[in-house]
C-alpha cells in the first residue's frame, strides 16, 4: 500500500484496526478529545501531506455526536494538505430519510451528502444503502458495497433443506428474488402496512408456501425489530419450521434485543457495520465482520483497480 493513511474516529477503532490488519498497515495516529464546554477537538499526530487519507466512522449512538466527530476530522485532514479525503461510513447515517413522502419534511440523506462534501470529503465508501438512489445525492464518488455475498456464503454453509426466502414487504421483494435465485429456492411475500412515523409495521397474511420450511428473512437493517417480529408472527401462523434472518446493519435499538430474544427466530445474522456491544450479543444473534470487504475496497482504490469485481464474487 502506497501513500496511504487510515484513521479511526473514536468509536470506530476496533473496525479500523481490523481493516488495517487486513491491509498490513498501521493505524494513523490521531487524538480526539472533548473540552469542558462540550466542543470536540481533533489533532492528527503525523504528516499526511499529499497522502490518500481514509477516515472511518461508525454510527454508534449518539449518532449526531458521531457526525460531528467525523466532520471535524475531515476538516483537520483537509487543512493538513491531504491529497484525498476518503470517508468510510459502513452505515450511512440518516439514510432512511431519503425522499419527501410527507408534507414539510427534510430529506436528511441528501443533507448528509451535502455536509460531507462541504467539509472536504472527496469520496464516500458505504454499504447497503436503504435506497441505492442515495448515491446520486453526491457530486463526489460514492462507492456502495454490499454484504449480500457475505450473508449468502454464511447461510449456504448451513446446508439448510426446504428453504424459502421471505420478503417482509413488497419493497423488499426484488432483493428476496435475488437471494432465491442464488439458493435455488422459492420466495414468499408478507403483506405488511406501516402506520405513520411510529416505526410500527402490521403484517396480516403471506403469499406463498412456508409450511414446514426453513424460512430466511433478508433485510438491509434491523432497527427496533418491530417489522421483522410481525413477519415472524405471520410465518409461525402459517406453519413454518424454522426462522432465520439476515441483515447488513444491526442497529438493534430500543426493544430490539428483547423482541429478538423472545421471537422464535432461530438465528439472526448481522454484520459489524454498526458496533454490536457484548450485552446485545445474545445467543441467537450472530455478528459477521465485513471489515475485510472494506479493506479490499481500499486496496483496489489505492491500486487503481476496478471495484466491480467485488459485486461478482
Amino acid at each position: 500500500m502506497k501513500n496511504i493513511k487510515i484513521f479511526a474516529c473514536p468509536t470506530a477503532e476496533e473496525f479500523t484496526k481490523e481493516v488495517c490488519d487486513c491491509l498490513n498497515v498501521e493505524m494513523g495516529k490521531i487524538t480526539h478529545q472533548k473540552f469542558k464546554n462540550d466542543n470536540n477537538f481533533v489533532q492528527i499526530q503525523e504528516t499526511i501531506r499529499q497522502k490518500d487519507v481514509y477516515i472511518i466512522q461508525t454510527t454508534k449512538p449518539p449518532v449526531n455526536e458521531r457526525i460531528m466527530e467525523l466532520l471535524i476530522t475531515i476538516d483537520a485532514a483537509k487543512r493538513a494538505s491531504a491529497k484525498n479525503v476518503n470517508v468510510v461510513l459502513p452505515y450511512y447515517p440518516y439514510s432512511r430519510s431519503d425522499k419527501k413522502d410527507q408534507p414539510r419534511i427534510p430529506i436528511t440523506a441528501k443533507l448528509m451528502a451535502q455536509i460531507l462534501e462541504a467539509a472536504g470529503a472527496t469520496r464516500v465508501i458505504t454499504c447497503d444503502l436503504h435506497n441505492p438512489a442515495i448515491q446520486a445525492y453526491f457530486n463526489i464518488n460514492c462507492d456502495r458495497l454490499t454484504a449480500e455475498h457475505l450473508l449468502e456464503t454464511y447461510f449456504k454453509e448451513k446446508n439448510l433443506e426446504d428453504m424459502v426466502i421471505v420478503a417482509t414487504d413488497a419493497g423488499s421483494s426484488k432483493k428476496a428474488y435475488k437471494y432465491s435465485e442464488y439458493f435455488g429456492c422459492p420466495i414468499a411475500l408478507v403483506d405488511k402496512r406501516r402506520e405513520a412515523n411510529d416505526d410500527r409495521a402490521i403484517a396480516s397474511t403471506i403469499i406463498g408456501d412456508v409450511k414446514d420450511k426453513n424460512a430466511i428473512i433478508f433485510d438491509d437493517e434491523i432497527d427496533t425489530a418491530g417489522s421483522i417480529i410481525e413477519t415472524v408472527k405471520v410465518l409461525q401462523k402459517f406453519g413454518v419450521k424454522n426462522i432465520y434472518a439476515g441483515a447488513t446493519h444491526g442497529i438493534l435499538s430500543g426493544p430490539a434485543i428483547e423482541r429478538i430474544k423472545n421471537s422464535g427466530i432461530r438465528e439472526m445474522v448481522v454484520t459489524n457495520t454498526v458496533p454490536v456491544p457484548e450485552e446485545k450479543r445474545i445467543e441467537n444473534i450472530t455478528v459477521l465482520s465485513i471489515a475485510p470487504l472494506f479493506a479490499e475496497t481500499i486496496q483496489r482504490i489505492n491500486e487503481e483497480r476496478p471495484l466491480g469485481e467485488l459485486f461478482e464474487m
